[in-house]
């Protein structure tokens, strides 16, 4: 166990079970999912043997109870499992990350006990994923945006739209996408229409449910996000997910504290950057010394460590406000916020280290580089934590 990572850890309160996690994760991560990483970049192939050993690890149902096939282990140990995988590959991260809050989640907080005896056990075991269907062309953050429909006809929603951006949606274990759709309209006192929004579970395979191609993204190549097409999907009435109508507001309490998970990706992606800048800095010689005697580099080093260890506070005191049933909407914010900038700004820093060689692709941080701008936008913009967090200081509608 080298220095960084005992000192890593220092400030944050861990329980043995957690510690134990926390090395047994960082060493699986280094032994198997690293040096793979590069050539499922390059095949932008989700490696499912390594997704398979992830479910028997547990690392899917790591905050679900027992009953349901889960761990009986708390938000802090899922966040810590993340931050691990993220250091060296955050596509397998956000895999974990979006296949547990928001694949698993929504269920296991808004379904049925007949939905979450149904979906649970396979979902916890990491056997199969879920995808959470929110994003339209015109509607995110904007509730009022969306299009897709649910209508109720003999005893069936019948639902027909279009998603985007949807993580884990394709893959060959995914069996289940939870969508939001217009159920209803009424109208305001000024005039104006309210639409009634409602989640809906649909099984992957329904008829008139198509998964379409998969995107050319800029990085997360290992990941699977593609658009959907729902024509016609016809699922049980039963397949509504919570009270109808409240099917965006829940989708938004999953995404706050979604982003408490995802802070954790950020902040392992940071760490990783700044893992390979002091190894290299410590082994390069330029002009008979190592690049890290350099005061500047030094210093830049310096400055990624204090981003890493900022993001970790943030990420860590969320996470543990999550786990005691303390309100965190904020503090999920400022952690996603935080953590998102100390991994890109940590990446480009890595990237100068290294020079030429952090502009080849087999180089994690070039790949880190790649990854870490969809960190500034996915679960929420910055844009959108700053409003969260401005509205929680009393400003703002």
């Amino acid at each position: 166990m080298t220095d960084s990572f005992t000192t890593a850890f220092a400030s944050i309160e861990l329980s043995d079970q957690q510690q134990s996690l926390l090395e047994e994760v960082r060493d699986f991560a280094d032994s198997v999912v690293a040096p793979a990483a590069y050539e499922y970049d390059t095949k932008r192939a989700l490696p499912y043997d390594i997704i398979a050993q992830m479910g028997r690890m547990g690392l899917f149902g790591l905050p679900f109870p027992q009953q349901y096939g889960g761990q009986g282990k708390d938000y802090v140990s899922l966040c810590l499992a993340i931050e691990q995988l993220a250091r060296v590959d955050q596509s397998i991260a956000v895999t974990l990350e979006a296949g547990v809050g928001l694949g698993v989640m929504p269920v296991f907080r808004r379904g049925t006990e007949a939905q979450k005896e149904e979906w649970l056990p396979m979902l916890t075991s990491g056997q199969a994923l879920a995808g959470f269907g929110l994003t339209e062309a015109d509607a995110g953050s904007d509730a009022a945006g969306t299009k897709t429909t649910a209508r109720l006809e003999n005893g069936e929603w019948v639902i027909d739209g279009t998603k985007q951006f949807i993580t884990n949606s394709g893959t060959e274990i995914t069996r289940l996408v939870t969508i939001t759709a217009v159920t209803g309209e009424s109208t305001r006192a000024d005039g104006s229409v309210k639409k009634e929004l409602s989640a809906i579970l649909v099984p992957s395979g329904t008829p008139g449910f198509t998964v379409e191609p998969s995107y050319d993204k800029v990085g997360w190549h290992t990941s699977d996000t593609h658009p959907l097409t729902l024509a016609g999907v016809r699922v049980p009435e039963a397949n509504l997910l919570g009270e109808r109508g409240r099917g965006f507001a829940d989708f938004l309490q999953t995404l706050d504290e979604g982003r408490v998970a995802f802070s954790a990706l950020c902040t392992g992606a940071a760490q990783g950057c700044l893992e390979e800048a002091v190894r290299y800095a410590k082994s390069r010689t330029v002009f008979g010394r190592t690049i890290g005697s350099n005061q500047h580099i030094a210093f830049t080093i310096a400055r990624m460590q204090a981003r890493v260890h900022a993001a970790r506070l943030a990420c860590y005191d969320a996470a543990h406000k999550v786990a005691a049933g303390k309100p965190f909407k904020m503090e999920a914010s400022i952690a996603k916020m935080v953590g998102s900038d100390a991994a890109m700004a940590n990446a480009r820093d890595a990237t100068q280290i290294f020079g030429g060689y952090g502009f080849m692709n087999e180089n994690p941080v070039a790949r880190h580089y790649r990854d870490s701008k969809i960190l500034e936008i996915g679960e929420g913009t910055t844009e959108v934590q700053l409003m969260v967090i401005s509205r929680a200081l009393g400003f703002g509608g």
